[in-house]
């Protein structure tokens, strides 16, 4: 898999740059199927925690995520796409609301969270979206609803995306991880 060396950039604002933003995530997957990526993210963050135990929640930095808030940001979302992609497939263009990441990681306390709870979390709102995905024609997935910092996206872009938003965060948490075993 040849990825882009997005973690080693400053982040890319999507509000800001919402067409740079995209193709980042894009690059991370690539010409890959997102359901079959996706479809293998849960047993790579089972993976991480494992490896990560008592540095499950030791941010490598002050202002960067623990291993324990990058596993929360995938199940927010996962949550917040699992309204989206409802909502654009069945209403007409919807307003796609956006959020604050780190507001959400910080304001729902992650870093206290139980693993194996927000793990559970994710898989089940995960195994939902992706049955949704393979039961929806493909002329559905062209249907879009417009996201408010971003402009219109389609449904099958979403699915994209979040296959690419998968592999940075996994790549996120896994460095996470290295950072605070080598000590930085």
């Amino acid at each position: 898999m040849n990825v882009p060396t997005g973690l080693d950039a400053p982040p890319i604002d999507p509000v800001a740059s919402p067409d740079a933003y995209r193709r980042e995530l894009l690059g991370w997957l690539g010409q890959d199927d997102p359901a079959v990526v996706q479809g293998t993210t849960t047993a790579r963050v089972r993976e991480i925690v494992a490896a990560a135990g008592d540095r499950l929640r030791v941010r490598p930095e002050p202002r960067e995520w623990s291993v324990i808030e990058c596993i929360g940001h995938l199940v927010d979302s996962e949550l917040v796409a699992s309204a989206r992609m409802r909502w654009i497939l069945a209403e007409d263009e919807p307003d796609i609301v956006g959020y604050d990441q780190d507001r959400w990681v910080d304001g729902l306390r992650h870093r206290d969270d139980d693993p194996h709870e927000l793990i559970a979390l994710f898989e089940a709102l995960r195994d939902a979206n992706l049955r949704l995905w393979k039961a929806t024609p493909p002329a559905d997935r062209e249907r879009f609803g417009r996201h408010r910092e971003r402009g219109p996206e389609s449904y099958e872009l979403m699915v994209r995306l979040a296959a690419g938003h998968d592999r940075f965060h996994i790549a996120q948490a896994e460095r996470a991880l290295v950072a605070v075993r080598d000590g930085g």
